[in-house]
């Protein structure tokens, strides 16, 4: 039998065809259970009400009892607006509407007592506020005084669709639906965290009758919902724990040998901890899919390499996938040293390999004699074939595609490799247990020996003089500087501009040097010219955009500037600055920004310049501006959440995932009477859930 929950929206009293396509479309709320969990982001208190005289611009709304006394249209066409002159006992001030005008004056008049409600802007001495809520007083009809804030888009207010509306439709679903709103909790878990029950909670969360009762709803709605997300990745882990075999490799004379005399420094505390738990994986029999956090120059590379010698060692093969050419030849220039000096067969793959390597590349890689094979996308193509693949290294992950790396492991079938997922970004705690949640996660979070800290300061345009001085001091010592301008895809025309404009002002302030310049419209031979130039130290300065965010290895560059700086986000400066400090000597990232700064803006330049410290920044990252933004993570809509907030709820992420696990420990198939709550509901999730732990 359908649900109630499961009727169209076009069906409940007050919508229609015209609106429900307007609510599919701009909220994608196509049934009544869609609209139920359609969550308030903020509350607005309706128990006070203020006067005209007590109206200031630093409101962020005012409530006010009053009458219309005139509305006047003003201006003409594109520009024509209504305003209705409001009056109270200690003075007046406008009610402006740009659109929807037609509704407006049919459906308010002059001379009756309204309750008006709106935010407050001040222009000369007189205040107004646009596009209020207007309500008769004979109508008011709230009950308490928190009053829900619907998240909504200017095409569903200029057709009336405000938050007023959104609560008459979730009256009417409630009204309809209340006694069909069944527990997706177990009464143990009710019990143990004093939750409300489901239908209460529903309730509370729309219609809160005061603040401790939302604040119970809304901490049992994000439990729920982090729960079931940490049950699907938890019980995803241990279902590849029992059917996905794994080829064992336990030879470590390969990686012994290459310890003992081919290491060329020694490894941190961090970088031995996380290879032991790595050779755990490779030796039990099970398939590994781990992911490998560490902040930018931390160590991976070679962690990587002792990785794939453990599986060479096993007479089997290793790839490494990296999203760009630039970031795959640089990881091949690094690893041929090592392979080089224990005589093991490497070789790069990417999209500009010419036709007659890729054959003898191929014939190689078939018949084993290629041990490790570095590479971009071209790695995913059907005619890559591997005799036996142990280990698929995929860097920097978040840029590929879930289909794209769910590709590469199956190059080897019969029995899958190890996934080894690598990132620089570092993750927040939060956001790794939730993306990540069903892979075994290891952390470098210790430098190397000897590494001196980079020094961030904060610099205004106006300083530009200053700090050509400095740079100019940094070349005249031997050093070698980035200039690292913005490129947003939307604006790519503008930025290119700004591009070449700051390439020719740098140009002039150092007219004796030579000057590379990298973008992401380059052809790759350019590219990889400019890219040699500088590192050879050819040119001194590389004016280039975010294309150099990733990789990118130079020893020599000592000093990273980031023009516009406040049009980055904290992940990017952070990965930015991280392309300096690779050498022995002291290094320098230099933030400039206009004077005029969001409050935003100016936290992350602040931030930028306390810390060094990757995780620190990303959890201030995820805090600003969310998990969708950070990871790029919309692609995998594993972080469609509708009310918790990986940001603020980590205590509830944290709890949810305790239970959960305990939950799976005791009952790995939900089969006990008091867990069918929770079966019946993971069945109803899993309708629309994609297999991740195949997949990374």
């Amino acid at each position: 039998m359908t649900s109630i929950f499961e009727t169209s929206i076009e069906f409940l009293k007050g919508v229609g065809p015209q609106r429900a396509t307007l609510l599919q479309k701009e909220l994608k709320i196509f049934t009544f259970g869609d609209l139920l969990q359609h969550y308030p982001f903020r509350y607005e208190d309706r128990t006070r009400f203020y006067t005209v005289r007590e109206v200031n611009e630093e409101m962020p709304y005012v409530q006010l009892k009053g009458r219309i006394t005139r509305f006047e249209t003003v201006g003409s066409a594109y520009k024509k607006r209504l305003v209705g002159h409001f009056a109270d006992d200690t003075g007046s001030l406008e009610l402006v509407w740009f659109q929807g005008i037609p509704w407006v004056m049919q459906k308010i008049k002059t001379g009756i007592p309204y309750i008006v409600f709106g935010k407050p802007n001040r222009y000369g001495k007189s205040y107004s506020i646009a596009h209020p809520e207007v309500e008769p007083e004979s109508e008011k009809t709230e009950k308490g005084g928190l009053q829900p804030v619907y998240p909504l888009t200017e095409k569903l207010r200029a057709r009336h669709v405000d938050s007023k509306f959104i609560s008459r439709l979730l009256q009417e679903v409630l009204r309809q639906g209340h006694k069909n709103i069944r527990e997706t909790l177990p009464d143990q878990l009710l019990r143990r965290f004093g939750f409300p029950s489901k239908k209460e909670a529903m309730i509370s969360i729309h219609f809160p009758e005061n603040p401790a009762v939302l604040s119970a709803a809304q901490h049992r709605l994000k439990f729920e919902e982090l729960f079931y997300l940490q049950l699907r990745l938890l019980k995803m882990k241990l279902v590849r724990y029992e059917k996905f075999r794994g080829q064992e490799f336990k030879d470590t004379a390969i990686l012994t040998q290459f310890y003992n005399h081919h290491l060329p420094f020694p490894l941190t505390e961090a970088q031995k901890k996380v290879i032991r738990e790595i050779y755990s994986d490779m030796k039990s029999g099970r398939q590994m899919n781990r992911l490998l956090q560490g902040d930018v120059g931390s160590g991976k590379t070679i962690v990587a390499f002792i990785c794939m010698l453990l599986v060479i060692g096993g007479q089997a093969q290793a790839a490494l996938m990296a999203p760009t050419e630039i970031l795959a030849q640089q990881h091949f220039n690094n690893l041929r040293k090592y392979a080089d000096a224990m005589r093991l067969p490497i070789a790069l793959l990417t999209g500009s390999t010419r036709k007659a390597i890729r054959k003898v590349l191929h014939e190689k890689l078939q018949s084993g004699e290629l041990k490790i094979l570095i590479g971009t996308h071209a790695l995913l193509e059907e005619e890559v074939k591997f005799h036996r693949l142990g280990l698929a290294i995929i860097d920097e992950q978040h840029r590929f595609g879930v289909a794209q790396r769910s590709k590469l492991w199956q190059k080897n079938a019969e029995t899958y490799p190890h996934v080894l997922v690598m990132t620089a970004t570092p993750i927040p705690r939060t956001l790794a247990m939730t993306l990540y949640g069903d892979l075994d996660i290891s952390v470098i979070d210790e430098m190397p020996k000897g590494r001196k800290p980079i020094k961030t300061t904060h610099q205004f345009d106006s300083h530009r003089l200053q700090v050509n001085a400095f740079l100019r001091s940094q070349i005249d010592a031997g050093r070698q500087v980035y200039i690292v301008y913005p490129l947003i895809e939307e604006s790519e025309k503008l930025d290119l501009k700004h591009l070449m404009d700051g390439y020719e002002s740098i140009s002039r302030a150092f007219p004796d040097l030579a000057i590379s310049i990298l973008h992401g419209q380059m052809k790759s031979e350019a590219k990889e010219f400019e890219m040699t130039r500088f590192l050879k130290a050819e040119t001194k300065i590389m004016v280039a955009t975010t294309v150099i965010e990733v990789g990118v290895d130079v020893p020599n560059a000592s000093v990273m500037v980031i023009e516009s700086a406040e049009r980055f986000g904290l992940s990017q400066l952070h990965q930015l600055r991280g392309r300096v400090g690779r050498g022995a000597e002291q290094s320098y990232c230099i933030l400039l920004t206009s004077y005029k700064l969001s409050a935003e803006a100016r936290l992350r330049m602040n931030t930028m310049v306390r810390t060094n410290n990757g995780f620190e920044i990303a959890e201030t990252d995820l805090e600003l501006r969310g998990p969708g933004d950070l990871m790029g993570t919309q692609q995998s809509g594993l972080l469609d959440l509708l009310i918790a907030d990986l940001g603020k709820d980590g205590k509830i992420l944290q709890d949810a995932r305790e239970v959960a696990g305990t939950l799976l420990q005791q009952d790995p198939e939900l089969s006990k009477p008091e867990n069918q709550p929770i079966k019946a509901h993971l069945s109803a999730l899993r309708k629309t859930a994609v297999n991740w732990a195949k997949i990374s």
